[in-house]
């Protein structure tokens, strides 16, 4: 895999670029042609393109660091990249609960539609406290940048809109964009609302997707027969797991006369 340096010009690395882009505009081409891209802003750009269609879920496109980790192969630059990125406020990271380093990117306009929709379905309701949505549109999400957040700090910045009560957080956390930690109930996570069903689907389709291999004689598939089955444990389709669980570690790929190989990794 080539990667492209920071500070090339050439329209070689620029043709290259923008022939991944127009490769990404749909999910038919076998995930052996794109499986590695040149740099992480493209990964992105491509995985959102083809991020499943889920009927009755209402979620934006994200993507997975551990799917990042199977497309450009160095880690750091993955890191740095997204570092770069999350400052700039071009999109924001969040730590799920499906695994201890597991964390989901979303670029920040898919994530202020996310938050949009959430108030469009409960605009109605009583109480009349929903300007605390404005609040932290404006106030938190413009000023706080990293995946947590203490309450102390939080009912600060949402004080730049208004007066906070207790109620104005009970709200965010029944709407789901902020969740509190385990470890110390002062301090939340930023969370994607919404998004519940497909992480239980993510970890199961990765049970399921293991448990497929582990019944083939030599632990392995070829990708293109494996692309074409069928989750029945989760929505989140063949490709979108198979990056993950590449990027992760549990499983890997090796090149064969035939085409790609996928293996369960040796604990």
């Amino acid at each position: 895999m080539e990667n492209i340096p920071e500070s090339s010009s050439s329209s070689k690395g620029t043709k290259r670029r923008r022939d991944e882009e127009e490769s990404g505009d749909g999910n038919t081409a076998s995930l052996e042609l794109d499986l590695t891209f040149s740099d992480t802003l493209v990964a992105l750009r491509i995985m959102r393109a083809q991020f499943p269609h889920i009927p009755k879920v209402s979620v934006e496109p994200f993507i997975l660091k551990s799917q990042l980790y199977s497309s450009v192969k160095d880690r750091t630059l993955v890191d740095r990249e997204l570092e770069t990125l999350r400052r700039d406020k071009v999109l924001r990271v969040f730590k799920l609960n499906t695994g201890q380093d597991d964390h989901a990117v979303m670029f920040l306009d898919d994530y202020i539609n996310q938050i949009d929709r959430v108030i469009k379905r409960i605009e109605g309701e009583k109480g009349g406290e929903n300007e605390v949505f404005q609040w932290f549109k404006t106030h938190v999400l413009d000023s706080k940048l990293e995946t947590g957040i203490e309450h102390q700090e939080l009912c600060s910045l949402l004080s730049l809109g208004g007066k906070v009560k207790d109620s104005h957080i009970s709200i965010l956390i029944n709407a789901g964009i902020i969740t509190r930690q385990l470890i110390d109930p002062n301090m939340y996570w930023f969370a994607i609302p919404s998004i519940g069903s497909l992480l239980k689907g993510l970890s199961q389709g990765r049970k399921e997707i293991i448990s497929l291999l582990n019944r083939q004689r030599y632990k392995e598939m070829m990708l293109a027969s494996l692309e074409k089955k069928r989750l029945r444990m989760s929505s989140l389709d063949m490709r979108f797991h198979l990056r993950d669980l590449i990027g992760s570690g549990h499983l890997r790929t090796d090149q064969t006369p035939s085409g790609l190989v996928i293996r369960v990794s040796k604990d």
